[in-house]
């Protein structure tokens, strides 16, 4: 059954407070190993909501699932990333990017791999994640051509700089490194130290 506003509550916030919990159930979902490829209907049922609100609060799947990458996203701190951009230093930049990252990918990890295993089910997931990880790689672009206008890296040497940056701060290397019980300090020192090998060697 669809939730009530409280009588103090404007309908826009009992919208939102109704928003969250389905995210937070489609979230809870992908924990417990429901796996992307769950319905709304079983959200509703998990949200305690009827399918029609989901429907209503989202507009599709596609839509959720996008919802909870981005709570996930805000929850793992991925909006320190203008602050370590602003960094005059493009070494220091990166520095703090890879730590952003390796925070991001160990925060909540399960439900972020089910959600990327979701890509493979969902055609317009699919092309939704893909902007997500070009973002990721433009950044990584940007820093590296302050590296180069620096003189620290070779023009030549940039686009496949770039290229290693982006797989190196990207899930697939993280959850590799974590996946027989190594901890993320030591996940994050290994990242760093091939991150700085990379940049020594496009030098």
């Amino acid at each position: 059954m669809a939730t009530r506003p409280y009588k103090n509550q404007s309908r826009e916030e009992a919208a939102a407070q109704t928003r969250a919990r389905i995210v937070e159930a489609a979230l809870t979902l992908l924990r417990e190993g429901a796996g992307p490829s769950f319905s709304l209907e079983d959200v509703a049922k998990a949200a305690g909501v009827t399918r029609l609100t989901v429907y209503n609060q989202l507009g599709s799947r596609r839509a959720l699932l996008e919802a909870v990458f981005d709570d996930v996203a805000q929850r793992g701190g991925l909006h320190r990333i203008p602050q370590a951009m602003a960094l005059e230093d493009p070494h220091a930049t990166l520095d703090a990017l890879v730590n952003i990252f390796c925070d991001f990918w160990s925060i909540d990890h399960v439900p972020l791999a089910r959600l990327h295993d979701a890509a493979g089910s969902d055609p317009e997931f699919t092309e939704s994640l893909a902007s997500r990880h070009e973002r990721r790689r433009m950044t990584m672009s940007i820093v590296v051509d302050r590296m180069v206008k620096q003189g620290d890296i070779r023009a030549r040497s940039a686009t496949d700089l770039a290229d290693m940056l982006f797989v190196l701060t990207g899930l697939p290397v993280y959850s590799q490194l974590v996946a027989k019980g190594r901890s993320k300090a030591s996940a994050l020192k290994m990242i760093k130290g091939a991150t700085d090998d990379a940049v020594r060697r496009a030098g």
